[in-house]
This record gives C-alpha cells, sequence and structure tokens, in this order.
C-alpha cells in the first residue's frame, strides 16, 4: 500500500467517525485530503496524472449529485465520493460504488427494520405514490436522513475495494 492509499484510509476513517457521531463531513477533512490528491497525482505523474486524478473526482461527484439534489444525501457524502475518485481514480471509484451501493442498501434496510416509524412512513409514500392521492402521516425526509450516515457505507465500501483491490475486478 502507497501513500495516498494510506490518506485515503486516514480520511475514511475520519468521515465514518464524523458522520456517525455528527452526521457531519467536514471540509477541512476533505478539501486539504483533494488538494493533495491533485499535487500528488500531478508532481508523480504530471498533467496525465493531474487529469486522472481530476477524472475520478468528477466521476465520484457525479455517481452522488442526483441523489443529493434530489434531498437524498448530504453534499458531505458527494465530496467523500468525489475524494475517493480523486486520490484513487475513476476505475476505483466506479468499483467502489458496487460495494457502497450494496452496503448503503444493507444499511437501509437495517434502519428501516429497527425503526418501525420509518417503514411505516416509507410504505405510507409507496401508497401516496402509487394512487397520486395525499395519504396523511409518515416522515419528513429530514428525519429520514438523520438516521442514515450515509459517509459510513461510503468509507465501508471504499475499503472494502481498497483492501480486494485487483482480487475480484
Amino acid at each position: 500500500m502507497g501513500l495516498i492509499d494510506w490518506i485515503l484510509i486516514a480520511v475514511l476513517l475520519i468521515c465514518a467517525i464524523t458522520d456517525i457521531k455528527e452526521r457531519k463531513i467536514y471540509n477541512k477533512v476533505l478539501f486539504p485530503a483533494m488538494l493533495l490528491a491533485f499535487i500528488f497525482h500531478g508532481a508523480v505523474s504530471g498533467w496525465e496524472g493531474l487529469f486522472h486524478s481530476f477524472l475520478g473526482f468528477l466521476i465520484g461527484f457525479a455517481l452522488l449529485f442526483i441523489p443529493y439534489a434530489m434531498g437524498g444525501m448530504g453534499a458531505g457524502d458527494v465530496k467523500l465520493l468525489a475524494l475517493v475518485g480523486a486520490l484513487k481514480g475513476g476505475t476505483f471509484v466506479l468499483q467502489s460504488f458496487i460495494f457502497i451501493a450494496l452496503l448503503g442498501a444493507l444499511m437501509g434496510l437495517i434502519v428501516l427494520l429497527r425503526h418501525k416509524n420509518i417503514l411505516k412512513s416509507f410504505f405510507y409514500r409507496l401508497v401516496r405514490i402509487k394512487s397520486g392521492t395525499k395519504v396523511p402521516g409518515g416522515l419528513s425526509r429530514q428525519s429520514l436522513s438523520k438516521t442514515y450516515p450515509y459517509g459510513v457505507a461510503i468509507a465501508l465500501g471504499a475499503a472494502m475495494n481498497l483492501f480486494t483491490e485487483g482480487m475480484l475486478f
């Protein structure tokens, strides 16, 4: 494992902890790491490395931008996945996203099963969508997002990809 891998592990660990404890992923962690990723790849591989890093950033950003725009997750989650791409590149972030999506779905299922009122809210929304009518009850989107630290799924998924790199894909 190289320097970039260790930086990635450190950032993922910090962001997972703050997302669990405070439901926040801090820019003061993400932005210096992004800058370091661009500088490192530019210094080691020149313009090609910088392009590789920037492309990874864009792919990571694009993967979560629509869910963010729809209110399904926070901006910190989007920036964290963009950072994973900036550090490790586009292929890595795409492969990580498979793990992240699976872990995120599993976490979501656990949250739904543990909190029956959230499950009730989900069914209210489903009925409302199916029938086209307003059904009273349920939870707000904000209360749903407060129970679900997606940064943890991002951290675990990227770490799983890092430790299985070359073995599965």
